[in-house]
């Protein structure tokens, strides 16, 4: 098994990326005790898109590890996508939206190139989870995955990967305790050897 991580813990303003690279860490951790290759990509060092795009064409799975940032991907994690999947337009990523001239209404989004491949995405939250559980608060009862990053996923989609069951963390800033943290480290473990098969 090819396992490709990027990630995305961005340093920028006040964040270090911090718990992203301790989170790719864990990540590599289990793919050596499951004696898979893995090649990591951190977004903050300078890249080539074109060699990225070789990452994604050598991969069974592709690992997203990303903070969330104003409700959305930093603007690193999105540039990044932005260049290496344009990089792969007709070169092992997208051929086209997947519509044809005689019938542009229908079968937008099946041009991707990526058939096969799996992706998992984490993402680390200053909010806390009730935000997005409980009624009246600010999620609305929206999870992660439905709302916040819908785009994400139909992203993914579009290139033909199938989604893996991601894993999400939250209120990593005001309550990160150390026994908070360990305990996210053996529930990720457990969660990434039951779905990474």
């Amino acid at each position: 098994m090819n396992v490709f991580i990027i990630n995305g813990g961005q340093t920028f303003a006040h964040s270090g990326g911090m718990f992203n690279n301790t989170l790719t860490g864990w990540t590599i951790e289990v793919m050596k005790e499951k004696n898979f290759k893995y090649r990591v990509t951190n977004i903050n060092d300078r890249f080539d898109p074109m060699a990225e795009v070789e990452n994604f064409k050598w991969a069974d799975i592709i690992i997203y590890h990303t903070p969330i940032w104003w409700m959305q991907l930093p603007n690193g994690v999105k540039r990044y996508i932005d260049e290496v999947f344009t990089a792969g337009h007709k070169n092992g990523i997208y051929l086209n939206d997947g519509r044809s001239h005689k019938n542009p209404d229908v079968n937008y989004g099946t041009g991707g190139l990526m058939q096969g491949k799996r992706y998992m995405v984490t993402t680390s939250w200053n909010a806390p989870q009730t935000a997005f559980t409980l009624e009246g608060e600010f999620f609305d009862r929206h999870t992660v995955d439905e709302g916040v990053l819908f785009g994400f996923h139909k992203m993914n989609q579009f290139v033909g990967m199938k989604r893996i069951e991601g894993f999400h963390f939250h209120d990593l800033e005001k309550n990160a305790t150390k026994e908070r943290i360990d305990n996210y480290h053996k529930e990720y473990t457990a969660h990434i050897n039951k779905v990474i098969i």
